[in-house]
């Protein structure tokens, strides 16, 4: 190309990109703190703050310091938290899950007692609750499905109970969105809302957290009830199907991996669609950022904002307290 031909060039998208702020101005997607989610673990105990060995600066609390904590998210301006649970027994049927006094429950009530406004999400699944380590109970070494349903409805009511303001089933069992809909609906719970964890892949990315709830399974892995990291299309019926049994919101899972599905599912479907921001993720920026081999901030707002240019309404990240600082 000839000088003169240089000088006559047109389009110069370069000229959108001088100044910040230019760039501000034609950004076309924006990251705000009202589209995260915090993961909060509850712990048993009281005035415990204990780190995650594989998840560097994210915490188990005991309830008292879950308050806490969420005042601080309160003050930073995040809106809304999912709450997961250790219980203090596991049993085969998973029965502390649904015990109106359980961890769950007891941390819900006190933290809208000081938090009101804070929008709680729940956990439902029974992993955590039970020895095996899996999503749902375990009778010669299969995944029962249809009684794993009855104790996933008995756990969303008594969160209802308590007050949580929606539930997030993240099981992957199947018909469990629509049984766990008509059962809030029969108990006075209409308002309770449901965020479907709807495309739930069997991935390795979970490592880091199943080690914060001490719910890594016990044999075999997860292959039979989520799903094969190699299927898009089946994503999008499970997708379907979760919308038709009564879900608010429908959740892909893992994030970063599966941006290909969250841009499916926000061009197909007409509802909010949320991505998490899964704890290997997580780590792995972590881990990297400690060995000074890239920048773990600019890393971690990169894949926030990755996220949102996908598709995503709502992101579920343990970085939203720090995204939020940044945001500030």
């Amino acid at each position: 190309m000839s000088q003169t031909d240089l000088l006559n060039i047109v389009h110069r998208p370069r000229r959108l990109r001088r100044t910040p702020a230019i760039r501000n101005l034609v950004k076309e997607n924006t990251l705000s703190k009202s589209d995260l989610v915090f993961p909060l673990f509850v712990c048993p105990g009281s005035n415990v703050v204990e780190e995650v060995p594989s998840m560097p600066n994210s915490f188990r609390y005991s309830i008292d310091n879950a308050v806490k904590e969420c005042k601080e998210l309160w003050d930073l301006g995040i809106q809304a938290i999912d709450l997961f649970g250790i219980p203090e027994e596991k049993t085969e049927d998973g029965r502390e899950a649904y015990n109106d006094d359980g961890i769950i429950q007891r941390a819900i009530r006190a933290i809208k007692e000081a938090v009101p406004d804070l929008y709680i999400m729940t956990d439902v699944a029974l992993d955590p609750f039970t020895p095996f380590g899996h999503d749902g109970l375990v009778k010669d070494g299969i995944i029962l499905n249809d009684e794993t349903v009855e104790v996933l409805c008995k756990m969303s009511i008594s969160h209802a109970k308590a007050g949580a303001d929606m539930v997030s089933p993240s099981d992957m069992m199947d018909g469990r969105i629509g049984a766990i809909r008509e059962a809030l609906d029969d108990s006075g719970h209409s308002d309770v809302g449901i965020l479907s964890y709807s495309a739930k892949y069997s991935s390795s990315f979970y490592g880091p957290f199943r080690d914060a709830l001490h719910s890594a399974p016990q044999f075999g892995d997860k292959s039979t009830y989520q799903m094969d990291p190699a299927n898009s299309d089946e994503g999008m019926k499970e997708i379907e199907l979760d919308i038709m049994e009564g879900a608010d919101i429908v959740m892909i899972k893992p994030g970063l991996a599966y941006l290909d599905i969250v841009y499916r599912t926000k061009e197909r479907f007409d509802v909010p669609v949320a991505v998490y921001h899964v704890s290997g993720e997580y780590s792995m920026v972590m881990a990297g950022a400690e060995k000074g081999w890239i920048d773990g901030d600019r890393v971690m707002m990169e894949s926030l904002v990755a996220m949102k240019r996908a598709g995503a309404d709502i992101i579920f990240t343990y970085y939203a307290k720090e995204a939020a600082k940044r945001l500030s």
